[in-house]
């Protein structure tokens, strides 16, 4: 599956909080978003618009690894 290569990064902590996902700190441009489904999860989200595609990749394989999804 090819991803998208214009994922902003408010647009992706919106679709994430359908996971759970909330922002719980920031420290310059990454916000730490996190979890409690599943066990807790942490996943750093680069505030960059947009987010480049080797980036989303490995945060949406991280995620998907957490919530044993594909």
């Amino acid at each position: 599956m090819k991803l998208p290569r214009n994922v902003s990064s408010a647009a992706l902590q919106t679709s994430l909080r359908r996971l759970g996902y909330e922002a719980t700190r920031q420290r310059g441009s990454h916000v730490r978003i996190t979890t409690r489904v599943n066990g807790e999860h942490h996943e750093v989200v680069p505030q960059h618009n947009p987010i480049k595609v080797k980036t989303l990749s490995s945060i949406l394989k991280n995620i998907a690894q957490h919530h044993k999804m594909t």
